[in-house]
């Protein structure tokens, strides 16, 4: 996604939740639900575009996985979410979890998903990001 299409992302979610803010009951959950806005323009511009890749099996690809030891570097984690080595959904989902500090189950919520998924998406993401090291290692 480029950043015209980002600020147009940006600028429909912020309309959104302008106009949409009376409908919020509980104003402690004002962060999941905007993020949850957000992330549904942004997936809905991605499909249109046709650049969100479906996997039909990210359900029963991982029903748990280990929490890293460590959390990624800023920097590792910041290259990866910049680079087209991983996906849009998994990219999220490391996004929302590492860089935001949510839950995986915040993660599921804001991104309208099985807890299942989120996690599968982050494994996906964990082993780009371990392969990104490895690769920078090798240099």
């Amino acid at each position: 996604m480029g950043a015209t299409e980002a600020d147009d992302v940006v600028q429909n979610s912020l309309i959104i939740i302008a106009r949409k803010l009376n409908w919020l009951e509980e104003p402690r959950l004002f962060r999941a639900w905007a993020f949850r806005i957000a992330s549904r323009i942004a997936f809905d511009l991605l499909k249109k575009q046709r650049r969100l890749p479906i996997h039909d099996s990210d359900d029963a690809v991982l029903q748990a996985i280990a929490a890293p030891a460590t959390p990624p570097s800023d920097q590792a984690l910041a290259e990866l979410l910049k680079s087209e080595r991983i996906s849009p959904a998994s990219r999220a989902v490391l996004a929302l979890h590492f860089q935001e500090e949510m839950s995986l189950a915040e993660v599921a919520a804001i991104l309208d998903v099985p807890l299942g998924t989120v996690k599968s998406r982050l494994a996906y993401g964990l082993k780009a990001l371990r392969q990104q090291l490895g690769d920078q290692r090798s240099l």
